[in-house]
């Protein structure tokens, strides 16, 4: 089953374009990672498959809606995580839960269940009453993937949600992910770590907008003839011509 699809889907800004005729399909609990350099186009794309942005061409589909047409519907099924988390530092570790269930739609009457239940979950019943900005950066970023679905989402964007972690603290992460995907959410993420692309189901890799390959991560290795995904990544970006987005 399908849950994102992109036809063609082109943004420019004047000349520049940043995302150039980009096609792909994303299966439900699947997960999908979006690599690239910086300046390859990966934010505008996801940007637009939130529908925070508008194609200047093509289509995209997520969880069945047109992110053009019905941009406020798509945004009631995902969930997004940046690298910044988007915590709030100075409230409690329960008051962000219960502040981004209520952003997210999550029916006032469940909210206080919901938020001792995720507590429960993720171990942080200890710190129900500390502030944000006191947790070590690798339990803030357990609470931000938390968080953006604890509205139990079709599909979660992940945004370079590893980066300034230590390396424990990125495998843990990615048990999250794992967890998420066990469960049927289906896991967008970009990363500049090409270990973690290892673990994606699919990879998909933009060099100036443009996808120069998708395939299972095994597959890419066989077909560039290289070890890892570190080597197909730099055989590609190679290609590059631009710096920035």
């Amino acid at each position: 089953m399908k849950v994102i699809s992109a036809n063609n889907l082109t943004k420019t800004f004047g000349d520049f374009i940043a995302v150039d005729n980009i096609s792909f399909d994303v299966s439900k609990g699947e997960i999908f990672g979006f690599l690239g350099a910086n300046g390859a186009g990966k934010t505008t794309a996801i940007k637009m498959l939130c529908g925070l942005s508008k194609p200047t061409s093509g289509k995209g589909f997520v969880a069945g809606f047109d992110v053009e047409k019905e941009s406020e519907q798509v945004k009631k099924n995902i969930g997004y995580m940046s690298q910044k988390f988007a915590l709030y530092e100075d409230l409690k570790v329960w008051e962000n839960i219960r502040l981004y269930a209520g952003i997210y739609g999550v029916p006032e009457k469940e909210i206080s269940s919901k938020t001792d239940l995720l507590l429960e979950s993720i171990g942080f019943q200890k710190e129900k009453n500390t502030l944000v900005k006191s947790l070590p950066l690798g339990w803030k970023q357990k609470l931000a993937f938390s968080v953006s679905i604890i509205h139990e989402p079709k599909i979660v964007f992940l945004d370079e949600p590893t980066g300034g972690v230590d390396p424990l603290a990125r495998r843990k992460f990615w048990e999250l992910i794992y967890q998420a995907a066990d469960k049927g959410i289906t896991v967008f993420v970009t990363t500049h770590y090409m270990d973690e692309a290892e673990y994606c189901n699919r990879v998909t890799i933009m060099v100036d907008g443009k996808i120069e390959a998708l395939d299972t991560p095994q597959n890419l290795k066989t077909e560039f003839n290289q070890n890892s995904m570190d080597g197909v990544f730099h055989q590609l970006a190679r290609k590059s011509i631009r710096k920035a987005d």
